[in-house]
């Protein structure tokens, strides 16, 4: 190749790699847009219903109760709690949402019910494990009771 040719190359491929890098300079920044939040912590929330839904099922008698199934969603719903669910939640994302404005209120609650959550889930997987249907109704009573307080106080309802 000439001298010319290597150049262009050369060129060409620094100014294909700057572009690389303004594209993931961009993608960056809408991962940590307001929507980008929002959104995580939404499928955030529908992982959560899916692993909870099951096992409510069960606990309640609706659907048939499967110690093997139920163990795999308590192990699911622990895993799923484990992911810091505030980091969804950055100040102003509350428009469109069913999210109250009263989470940055009271921060340190919200996060304090995200906690007990992440405690009552890892609780309830170590019951689940055992097969004993009393302990598990009562756990998973527990470990629903932390859902429905945090959505009480921090969620509207007629969105």
């Amino acid at each position: 190749m000439n001298r010319r040719v290597t150049q262009r190359l050369l060129t060409a491929g620094m100014i294909g790699t700057l572009a690389m890098g303004a594209g993931l300079a961009t993608a960056h920044a809408a991962g940590t847009s307001l929507q980008g939040a929002v959104d995580f912590r939404q499928s955030t929330m529908t992982i959560l219903k899916w692993y909870l839904q099951p096992m409510g099922g069960m606990v309640k008698g609706k659907i048939p109760f499967d110690a093997a199934t139920f163990s795999n969603k308590a192990t699911g719903l622990a895993k799923a709690a484990s992911l810091d669910l505030t980091e969804g939640f950055p100040k102003g994302s509350h428009e469109d949402t069913e999210a109250k404005p009263e989470i940055w209120e009271h921060w340190d609650e919200f996060v304090e019910k995200y906690k007990a959550l992440q405690i009552e889930a890892d609780k309830l997987q170590k019951v689940a494990a055992t097969g004993d249907i009393d302990a598990i109704k009562a756990q998973f009573g527990a470990t629903a009771k932390t859902c429905k307080s945090c959505h009480d106080d921090f969620r509207e309802k007629d969105k």
